[in-house]
């Protein structure tokens, strides 16, 4: 009966972080280009009571007598599902449409990192030109993986971009014409295999494999850009509230098994009495 109280007791952490990963969804239903979490269990080691044997009077037993120690959670994965797209008034808002990334870069610790939230600015650089960043400042990449830069001359207001993720610029006659300048958009084999950093942020993972620069590559299924739009969360509120129903009752039964066998325990003990 003891070994009931730590396998219900392995049942309830489980379902703990569970709840806790399915909050961190409902919290980040607004955040621009969050993945929903998945938390996924396994059953840990069995203990082995009999053997396959006979009994007294020689019948053989075939089937042998295990019983389980408990639960675990083994993973928590991102569900890379694409959200739908809102329309934003900054022209240096892009939503990806397809699987790729964006890739950007920290001037702190100089790490690439991979997103989905294409929520960028044009900052004036030191030398006085436009660089496309993030929020954070970290410098978006264009398909050679250098930072996306214009000088001087260039006006934040008339730059656009087509589907390929080409910067077009108007030239006298008011005609976009393309810089030859293109927003980066890398993919993965294993994207559920990305390590995340923050909301939106994800970095490169040998279970993810090697990047794949959709510029440089043939054998992937192209994404393309689209100007003025954001990738809202795929987080689905109705599902995550019917997850944290299931997982608060699977809560309540481990916990009830522990008050079962408690009063079990209880029983035994006031038998000599």
């Amino acid at each position: 009966m003891v070994r009931s109280l730590w396998s219900a007791a392995t049942g309830m952490i489980a379902q703990q972080t569970n709840i806790d990963t399915i909050a961190n969804n409902l919290a980040n239903v607004n955040s621009t280009g969050y993945k929903t979490e998945v938390a996924g269990f396994k059953s840990l080691l069995y203990q082995t009571i009999q053997t396959n044997t006979t009994t007294a009077n020689g019948d053989p037993k075939p089937v042998g007598s295990q019983v389980g120690l408990g639960v675990r959670e083994s993973s928590i994965s991102s569900i890379f599902k694409q959200g739908s797209f809102q329309a934003s008034e900054s022209d240096t808002d892009f939503a990806i449409d397809g699987k790729g990334f964006f890739a950007i870069k920290s001037d702190r610790d100089d790490q690439t990192y991979y997103t989905r939230n294409g929520n960028f600015y044009l900052n004036t650089n030191d030398s006085g030109g436009l660089t496309l960043c993030t929020a954070d400042g970290y410098a978006v990449l264009d398909t050679k993986g250098k930072a996306i830069t214009f000088n001087k001359k260039y006006a934040a207001s008339k730059l656009s971009v087509s589907d390929e993720g080409e910067f077009m610029y108007p030239d006298e006659n008011n005609n976009p014409q393309p810089l030859g300048i293109y927003i980066g958009l890398y993919q993965f084999n294993n994207p559920t295999g990305l390590e995340k950093v923050g909301s939106s942020y994800y970095v490169q993972s040998p279970a993810s494999g090697d990047v794949i620069n959709e510029a440089k590559s043939t054998n992937v299924e192209k994404s393309k850009i689209v100007q003025g739009y954001l990738e809202a969360s795929n987080v689905q509120v109705v599902d995550e509230m019917v997850n944290m129903i299931v997982a608060q009752r699977a809560y309540e039964m481990n916990s009830k098994a522990i008050t079962t066998t408690d009063e079990m325990l209880q029983q035994a003990n006031n038998l000599k009495r």
